[in-house]
Protein backbone atom coordinates (compact mmCIF):
# COMPACT_ATOMS: atom_id res chain seq x y z
CA UNK A 1 0.00 0.00 0.00
CA UNK A 2 1.03 3.23 -0.68
CA UNK A 3 0.31 6.40 1.57
CA UNK A 4 0.65 9.70 0.61
CA UNK A 5 1.83 12.82 2.98
CA UNK A 6 1.53 16.71 2.30
CA UNK A 7 4.79 18.20 3.20
CA UNK A 8 6.26 21.08 3.70
CA UNK A 9 10.19 20.20 2.54
CA UNK A 10 12.02 17.46 1.02
CA UNK A 11 13.17 15.34 3.95
CA UNK A 12 11.30 11.86 3.08
CA UNK A 13 10.08 10.74 6.20
CA UNK A 14 11.53 13.36 8.18
CA UNK A 15 9.57 15.95 6.74
CA UNK A 16 7.47 18.05 8.15
CA UNK A 17 3.38 17.47 7.41
CA UNK A 18 1.71 20.93 5.54
CA UNK A 19 -0.75 22.29 7.02
CA UNK A 20 -3.00 22.51 3.87
CA UNK A 21 -2.27 19.31 1.19
CA UNK A 22 -3.54 21.61 -2.17
CA UNK A 23 -0.69 24.54 -1.51
CA UNK A 24 2.14 21.98 0.25
CA UNK A 25 5.38 21.72 -2.43
CA UNK A 26 5.96 18.06 -1.76
CA UNK A 27 4.15 15.19 -1.41
CA UNK A 28 6.40 11.78 0.60
CA UNK A 29 5.26 8.62 -1.03
CA UNK A 30 5.90 5.61 1.50
CA UNK A 31 5.57 2.23 0.30
CA UNK A 32 3.83 -0.32 3.14
CA UNK A 33 4.12 -4.16 3.80
CA UNK A 34 2.22 -4.37 6.88
CA UNK A 35 3.48 -1.99 9.30
CA UNK A 36 6.31 -1.75 7.50
CA UNK A 37 7.60 1.04 5.41
CA UNK A 38 9.79 -0.59 2.43
CA UNK A 39 10.26 2.15 0.53
CA UNK A 40 10.17 6.57 0.78
CA UNK A 41 10.46 8.89 -2.09
CA UNK A 42 9.58 13.12 -2.15
CA UNK A 43 7.91 14.40 -5.26
CA UNK A 44 7.35 17.82 -5.67
CA UNK A 45 3.63 19.33 -6.25
CA UNK A 46 3.60 20.05 -9.86
CA UNK A 47 0.60 22.65 -8.61
CA UNK A 48 2.37 24.10 -6.19
CA UNK A 49 1.34 27.83 -5.78
CA UNK A 50 -1.55 26.96 -8.37
CA UNK A 51 -4.15 24.56 -8.69
CA UNK A 52 -7.31 24.24 -10.05
CA UNK A 53 -9.97 22.02 -8.18
CA UNK A 54 -8.98 18.41 -8.65
CA UNK A 55 -5.54 18.74 -10.04
CA UNK A 56 -3.98 17.57 -6.99
CA UNK A 57 -6.33 15.00 -6.22
CA UNK A 58 -5.14 13.35 -9.97
CA UNK A 59 -2.03 13.57 -9.17
CA UNK A 60 -2.16 12.07 -6.00
CA UNK A 61 -3.94 8.96 -7.76
CA UNK A 62 -1.50 8.74 -10.65
CA UNK A 63 1.09 8.46 -7.87
CA UNK A 64 -0.66 5.12 -6.56
CA UNK A 65 -1.24 6.32 -3.03
CA UNK A 66 -4.67 4.52 -1.31
CA UNK A 67 -4.67 7.27 1.74
CA UNK A 68 -3.55 11.10 1.15
CA UNK A 69 -2.47 12.01 5.28
CA UNK A 70 -2.20 16.04 5.10
CA UNK A 71 -2.97 19.04 8.05
CA UNK A 72 -6.01 19.87 5.94
CA UNK A 73 -8.23 20.15 2.76
CA UNK A 74 -11.02 21.73 1.34
CA UNK A 75 -14.30 19.49 1.63
CA UNK A 76 -14.36 18.89 -2.58
CA UNK A 77 -10.72 17.52 -2.09
CA UNK A 78 -12.37 15.17 0.12
CA UNK A 79 -15.03 14.18 -2.04
CA UNK A 80 -13.13 13.61 -4.71
CA UNK A 81 -10.08 11.15 -3.24
CA UNK A 82 -13.26 9.53 -1.90
CA UNK A 83 -14.91 9.05 -5.11
CA UNK A 84 -11.03 8.02 -6.70
CA UNK A 85 -11.32 4.90 -3.69
CA UNK A 86 -8.43 7.14 -1.83
CA UNK A 87 -8.86 7.66 1.79
CA UNK A 88 -8.17 11.35 2.71
CA UNK A 89 -6.72 11.67 6.20
CA UNK A 90 -6.55 15.35 8.28
CA UNK A 91 -5.63 16.40 11.42
CA UNK A 92 -1.91 15.49 11.13
CA UNK A 93 0.93 17.50 12.23
CA UNK A 94 4.64 16.61 13.22
CA UNK A 95 6.75 14.87 10.70
CA UNK A 96 5.78 12.35 7.96
CA UNK A 97 6.84 9.32 9.90
CA UNK A 98 4.97 10.34 13.15
CA UNK A 99 1.70 11.26 10.90
CA UNK A 100 2.47 7.64 8.89
CA UNK A 101 2.71 5.53 12.79
CA UNK A 102 -0.22 7.43 14.19
CA UNK A 103 -2.40 6.61 10.97
CA UNK A 104 -1.60 2.82 11.25
CA UNK A 105 -2.07 2.58 15.02
CA UNK A 106 -5.57 4.21 14.64
CA UNK A 107 -5.20 7.63 16.32
CA UNK A 108 -5.21 9.61 13.26
CA UNK A 109 -8.62 8.71 10.91
CA UNK A 110 -11.11 10.39 8.95
CA UNK A 111 -11.31 13.50 7.01
CA UNK A 112 -13.38 17.06 7.56
CA UNK A 113 -13.23 20.59 5.79
CA UNK A 114 -10.30 22.91 6.93
CA UNK A 115 -10.98 25.99 8.41
CA UNK A 116 -9.77 27.91 5.38
CA UNK A 117 -11.66 25.49 2.88
CA UNK A 118 -14.81 26.51 4.73
CA UNK A 119 -14.11 30.20 4.44
CA UNK A 120 -12.86 30.15 0.84
CA UNK A 121 -16.05 27.94 -0.19
CA UNK A 122 -15.27 24.50 -0.68
CA UNK A 123 -11.50 25.04 -2.62
CA UNK A 124 -9.69 22.05 -3.11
Amino acid sequence: MRIAVSAAEDRGLDSAVHAHFGRCPYFVLADLEGQAITSVKVVANPFYGNHQPGEVPAFIARQGAKVMITGGMGMRAVEIFQESGIEPVTGASGSARQAIEAYLNGSLQGAGPCGESIEHRGES
